[in-house]
Formats: C-alpha cells, structure tokens, sequence
C-alpha cells in the first residue's frame, strides 16, 4: 500500500464515522486554540511593556544616593561630580528632582497648579487628576538626552543659564498643550509663584501609557532648587552612558565610587545611607526573562489540553482496531507487512490531529482577535494577531502527538495473528 491510498482510506474512515472523528478532534480543537490565544496575549503583553524600555531609552543609569547625617547635601554634590568626571563613557548626567510644594503656573489668564492634590473634589466620578496633574522639576541642560526626550520646538536651556540660575524653562508635551493649546510657546513667559519663566524649547510626547507624567513637566534648571524648592536635597540622578559598553563601565565604577562614599558593613548594610544604581537595559532584560517565563508557563497550561486530546486520539485508535479487527486479518492474509498495517493507523491519527490542529488554528486567530478587542486598554496601539510560528508550532505539536498517541493502537494492530484476527466478529 502506498502512502496516498493510505490517506484516502484515513480520508474515508473519518467521513464514515463524522460525529466520532470531530469529538475525537474537540480535544486537539481546543488545546491548539488554547496555545495560540494564550501565547498570543502573553507576546502582544511582554511587546507592550517593551515598548516602554523603547521610548524610555537605553543605556541609561539611574543613581540614588544619600548620607542620613549629611544636612548639607555633599554626597549628591560628590555623586554628581564624579558623574561629570565620566565624560569619556557618559553624554549626560541630570539631577532628577521634583519641587514638592505646590507651585502656581500662569500664562495669561490661564492658571494650573502643579502636585495640587488638595484642591481635587473626590466626589466627582471617574476623574484622574495624575493624567493632567503638572510637575515642575529640576534637571541639567542634558535633561532631555538623559531621559530620551525629543525636542518639538526651541531648544534645550544651555549650561551657563543653569550656572547664573536663569529664569528659563522647558515644557513637556502635556505641559505646552494645556497652558498654550496648539500656539508655539518658544519664546512666550509663564510665571511660576508669581515669577518669570521664558520658555526656550518643548518636547515630543513620550505617549507611555500609564505614565502620562512623563509629558506633564516643566523643567527648570536644577540651580534654582535653594529658591524654588527650599535647597531640598538632591540625591537622585540620571546618567546616559554612550553606548551598552560604557553603561556597564560607568554602572561599575559609580557603585564602586558609592561604596567609598557610603561605605557597607560586614553584612552588606549601609549603616549611615542609602545608595542604588540601576540601569534600563538590566531592567528590561529582567523584564524580557520574566515575559519569556510568563509565555511558557501559559503555553505549558494550554498544551494540557492537547495532552488530554491526545489521550483522546490513543482512545478511539484503540476502538478502531477492535473494529476492524477482521479487515485487519484479511490484508495480513494475503501478505500485508506489518510495517503498512502501523503506517496505515499512524497516517489515520496524524490526519486527524491534522485536522483538529487546523481548524484549532482558525479558532485561535478569531479568538486572539476577539481577545485583543475585550482589552483594548491594555493593548492600545497594538494589533493583536498569533505570529505564524506560534500557529504553526501548535499544528506541528499537534501531529506529532498524534503519531505518538497513534503508535500505540498502530503496533497492537500490526501484532494481530491472522487467523485469531479472521476469526473475530
């Protein structure tokens, strides 16, 4: 028997047989389904939350330090030192500080308050005063490098505004929007506590979802922190190194230079401190782990079921070769090999988990589709849609389960004497 006869009697015994085949099929059906839904959510959520590490930006050094007894902030001033000494692996270093007393902005007959959580009427619904909420913050003239902004108009402020403490400013996206609308703002003042800002310059949005923050500031230069912000320390900075070489390096040497400075016990405790150093590119390899975990432990969950079909498979296989018992005589009678008899009934599984694996795919598009619209808010700016290999590794998965759960009945098939096989009912 050749192999296309043998797939036109698979062919025939499962249209013989319909109702049986598609319930022997459901089990398969609804394990590659499974995959593909569930793998394709867990991919369309780990490609989200990258997207953040992406507009965020790489090679870039978050550093923390402070000394409890230090009333003088000389650690941030000895840390943002040796941060500048780095030329040769950093491009930029800004303190990365927000004024926390209320400030008032006005431009014209426009008023906002920035960190104004005391005047929000709670009692009315559905409000999210963080998404309009303004941040004035302190920063460098790298600001904009360190954090991966893009200017849409003006400039950055230079570094000698920031050494004679100029009264100079640039605005975030949501910051520009709501105190001049679609107007260019470079080049017009605002007052801040009543004094004048010129704007030089505003960024791109970031549009992170969730961190609408990000685009609702307004940067002044960090020199104005004894005036604006009562000399609050500042202990908290960003460094853009390079390149991912230079990060590495320049992350190496500021913990090195903060165990000098803060120096750790003999039980890895800083006594008189706090210090942290971390960097983008190690928090999204940590996240990339951690999503890759994520998506093999639901593909494990779901390629359960496709256990179960299989089991499913082994099943009715076995019925069948009790049914065909005598059919099974016959064809070693007149001198099958025992080699076609487990060919005939592995090629019968395979088409069947074929199917089943087929039509499981089809189910797992519209479902994934169905999935990505029932969480359009997690998903926002993401068409979600199974990448071809997931789709085509669970068909693939599929048939080599049936062979396997097919191998079974196939062997007991082919072991049937003659005689005792022709004498059956």
């Amino acid at each position: 028997m050749n192999l296309w006869q043998a797939f036109k009697m698979a062919f025939k015994s499962i249209a013989m047989k319909k109702t049986r085949s598609f319930l022997t099929m459901l089990g398969i059906i609804i394990g590659v389904a499974s995959v593909v839904i569930m793998v394709s959510v867990m991919q369309g959520k780990a490609k989200k939350s990258m997207e953040m590490f992406d507009k965020l930006g790489d090679n870039k050094i978050t550093v923390q330090a402070f000394n409890y007894y230090d009333m003088d902030n000389e650690t941030g001033q000895l840390l943002f030192d040796y941060c500048l000494s780095l030329g040769d692996l950093v491009v930029g270093i800004t303190p990365e500080v927000e004024v926390n007393e209320t400030a008032t902005i006005q431009y014209g007959s426009k008023t906002v308050k920035t960190n104004d959580w005391e005047n929000i009427d709670w009692s009315i619904p559905n409000q999210d005063p963080w998404s309009t909420m303004l941040h004035l913050k302190l920063g460098s003239e790298q600001y904009g490098v360190c954090n991966n902004l893009n200017l849409a108009g003006g400039r950055e402020f230079s570094y000698l505004e920031v050494e004679k403490t100029l009264p100079v400013c640039v605005l975030g996206s949501g910051a520009k929007e709501q105190l001049f609308g679609f107007t260019d703002p470079v080049g017009e003042t605002i007052t801040i506590n009543s004094n004048p800002f010129q704007v030089v310059g505003y960024y791109e949005s970031m549009a992170l979802q969730g961190w609408p923050e990000m685009d609702n500031v307004i940067i002044i230069p960090y020199t104005f922190n004894r005036t604006m912000n009562n000399n609050y320390s500042m202990d908290s900075y960003i460094v853009k190194g390079r390149d991912a070489k230079a990060t590495v390096e320049a992350k190496t040497r500021i913990e090195a230079f903060l165990n000098g400075v803060l120096p750790l016990d003999e039980n890895g405790n800083r006594q008189n401190g706090y210090a942290y150093v971390g960097s983008n590119d190690s928090y999204a390899q940590e996240q990339e782990k951690a999503n890759l975990l994520e998506s093999l432990s639901m593909a494990a969950i779901a390629g359960i079921s496709l256990l179960v079909g299989g089991i499913g498979i082994m099943n009715i296989m076995l019925v069948t070769v009790t049914e065909r018992t005598r059919e099974i005589g016959i064809r070693k009678a007149i001198g099958a090999e025992r080699s076609s008899i487990i060919t005939q009934f592995l090629i019968e599984a395979a088409v069947i988990c074929s199917i089943g694996g087929l039509i499981g795919i089809g189910i797992g598009y519209v479902g994934t589709m169905i999935a990505g619209k029932l969480m359009s808010d997690v998903f926002e700016g993401i068409i979600l849609m199974p990448e071809p290999f997931i789709a085509f590794g669970a068909f693939a998965f599929s048939v080599v389960l049936g062979i396997i759960f097919g191998m079974y009945p196939a062997i007991k098939a082919s072991g049937l004497q003659p005689v005792v096989a022709l004498r059956a009912d």
